[in-house]
């Protein structure tokens, strides 16, 4: 973790002009497309002028039409059901799940860590330059809290994989509208929205489609460094303060 946090203390967390480098065009791949932020990524990707393509990995039908997207149903955990289709310039990361969904803590960690390393680190044996990963405040891999440490230590194997450009985004507690309502969040997001405005800044929630704009503005920067941006940094990467 050292390295990784050192490495970001060298950035001023400030958005770059958009820049797309020697390339008229782009081509995303995203997984984890059906969840929260995954479907405002889709949305927003294909509004964008700088993308031509976007590819997704699903294990469903995300129900979506559009003559820029390019829709694999695929398993997830059998890489041969993937690995060739992986191609492209940028691979965005949503994917996550809950401990609620998956009933255990391994079978969770098995989607947020395996899965998302597996996908990183074929991305980057099929050339694809950047990752952009959603991660969560507070990811340590020293952390006492599974889910915490969890998404420390996927971000630490990750920033060993070498990529060209790595942005890791870990924004506070998600608002939008979910397929399935979490209880938690209902009662939750609302307290949280009002304390973090006077005081603990760092972990005012934040929307899924202002989270889905960074990613899409980190994918358009030319910063080629790695670099972590948390909480009240992923409004300004946004746009947003």
């Amino acid at each position: 973790m050292k390295d990784l946090q050192n490495k970001n203390k060298e950035h001023v967390h400030r958005a770059s002009p958009l820049l797309v480098g020697n390339k008229n065009k782009l081509t995303a791949n995203i997984i984890g497309a059906t969840g929260l932020v995954g479907q405002q990524l889709i949305l927003q990707l294909l509004k964008n002028e700088h993308f031509e393509k976007i590819r997704i990995f699903v294990r469903r039908d995300a129900e979506i039409s559009h003559p820029k997207l390019e829709q694999h149903i695929v398993d997830l955990g059998d890489e041969k059901s993937w690995e060739k289709l992986l191609k492209g310039d940028v691979l965005f990361s949503t994917l996550g799940t809950t401990l609620k969904q998956t009933g255990s803590k391994e079978k969770q960690y098995e989607i947020d860590y395996t899965l998302n390393l597996k996908f990183a680190t074929k991305a980057k044996e099929n050339e694809i330059e950047h990752y952009v990963l959603v991660s969560s405040i507070g990811a340590n891999p020293k952390s006492k809290i599974f889910y915490t440490r969890m998404k420390g230590e996927l971000d630490n194997a990750v920033a060993q994989i070498g990529f060209e450009k790595l942005t890791i985004l870990r924004p506070a507690s998600l608002t939008g509208e979910r397929s399935k309502k979490r209880m938690i969040e209902t009662v939750s997001i609302p307290i949280i929205v009002f304390l973090t405005k006077f005081m603990l800044k760092k972990y005012r929630p934040i929307s899924a489609a202002l989270v889905a704009q960074a990613m899409i503005k980190a994918a358009l920067s030319p910063h080629r460094e790695r670099i972590i941006w948390e909480g009240e940094a992923v409004f300004e990467l946004a746009d947003e303060k």
